[in-house]
């Protein structure tokens, strides 16, 4: 099963993952499916599909999760960046009259605040702008001294607050824009943008969402910005992370269906440890189990 899966991408180019694809492949996207059959052993299949055929499925999945949990619609943060981006388009799809992007300014990039504001002219998406500023600096100055990352956290968990008080009082559900390579290596905050109710994105690759986005019309503008989180001022993910995308989900990809990565041992070690030490955030909190009693 695994040569077969392996042999599928590979001859469809998906394995490598790239931004830019060849004309035949480049609105194609590979979806790794693992499961357990009933005597416990792992199966692997392998779905390949169009970027369109994805976004109708997560729509439609949108929908329903929303409709069994008797709520009304949608929010979720819009930053300008693109995950944020084609999480917006199929919101807004899924619920045209019902979704809600904020716009949460911590320490923002003017360009970030802009191409938010755009995105949601372009898409005639309902927004709410809420300045946060005041509301960090008010955690900074009674806080403790602390690490420049841990001031970084504080900001996705705020916004996260901010987003759960606005989905209550609407009847709404929490969008995230977690795609599965920053799932994958835990390169999001915990309890910040960590934290939702759906994540749509959360199969899909970083680089394969490129393809999406573009597919669905998101605005070249966001497309050409070098990923970042906004944590701070010029922080980029691949710098923070200290590889790029196209190396982390190859390696990902590859690793997921049992195969050596093409990389020196460093790179893959790397990916490999990023996995590893990063799997309490994918987990609920552990909990003390009381041992029974004979």
């Amino acid at each position: 099963m695994r040569r077969h899966v392996y042999s599928e991408a590979k001859k469809n180019g998906l394995i490598y993952a790239s931004r830019a694809r060849s004309r035949h492949c480049q609105k194609l996207l590979i979806l790794f499916l693992i499961h357990e059959n009933f005597a416990g052993d792992r199966i692997w299949e392998v779905r390949i599909m169009q970027s369109k055929e994805f976004a109708k499925l997560a729509v439609e999945w949108l929908r329903s999760k929303v409709y069994s949990a008797d709520a009304k619609g949608l929010i979720f943060g819009l930053s300008g960046g693109l995950d944020s981006a084609v999480v917006a388009v199929l919101a807004k799809k899924a619920f045209p009259d019902n979704s809600l992007g904020v716009i949460m300014p911590v320490e923002s990039a003017e360009e970030d605040i802009e191409d938010a504001r755009m995105l949601a002219a372009d898409l005639n998406l309902k927004t709410v702008e809420i300045d946060l500023n005041p509301v960090y600096q008010a955690f900074t100055r009674v806080l403790p001294p602390g690490s420049k990352l841990a001031y970084a956290n504080l900001k996705p968990r705020i916004r996260m607050t901010v987003l759960y008080y606005l989905a209550k009082d609407l009847g709404y559900l929490v969008v995230g824009t977690g795609n599965k390579s920053e799932i994958s290596v835990g390169y999001f905050t915990k309890h910040g943008d960590g934290a939702a109710d759906l994540f749509p994105l959360a199969g899909i690759y970083k680089t394969d969402l490129y393809r999406i986005a573009d597919d669905i019309g998101v605005p070249q503008k966001i497309l050409n910005k070098s990923p970042s989180a906004g944590l701070w001022e010029g922080q980029t993910d691949e710098e923070e992370m200290g590889i790029t995308y196209e190396e982390l989900d190859t390696c990902l990809k590859f690793m997921e269906i049992g195969e050596n990565p093409p990389f020196p041992e460093e790179v893959v070690n790397k990916v490999k440890h990023m996995v590893e030490k990063s799997s309490h955030k994918r987990q609920p909190a552990l909990r003390l189990e009381i041992p029974e009693f004979d």
